[in-house]
């Protein structure tokens, strides 16, 4: 997730995702970097218009809520609360490989 993370820092900066800057911002956070991941990550991200990705994301995630809210119970609403949280970032990493 790290190296998502770092792409994703990347990109809000205006910066280019290459493998020199992904490791980079890695070895700044003071991650173990694996040179392989790196590589796997930056192809998987050729062609990819990240904007449109996360906006596409964000909408399906908005559109399963109303469904998912007319199921919940009130005791039940922390635990789906983290489980949407859980989902949502699962879906993002989906996006990158």
């Amino acid at each position: 997730m790290e190296y998502v993370y770092a792409a994703m820092l990347l990109h809000k900066a205006g910066k280019k995702i290459d493998e020199p800057s992904v490791k980079k911002v890695l070895e700044a956070a003071g991650i173990h970097v694996d040179e392989t991941r790196i590589k796997a990550l930056v192809a998987s991200l050729e062609g990819v218009n990240i904007d449109e990705a996360v906006k596409k994301a964000a909408v399906a995630q908005v559109a399963a809520a109303p469904a998912a809210k007319e199921d919940k119970k009130p005791e039940a609403k922390k635990e789906d609360e983290k489980k949407s949280a859980e989902e949502a970032a699962a879906g993002l990493g989906s996006l990158f490989g």
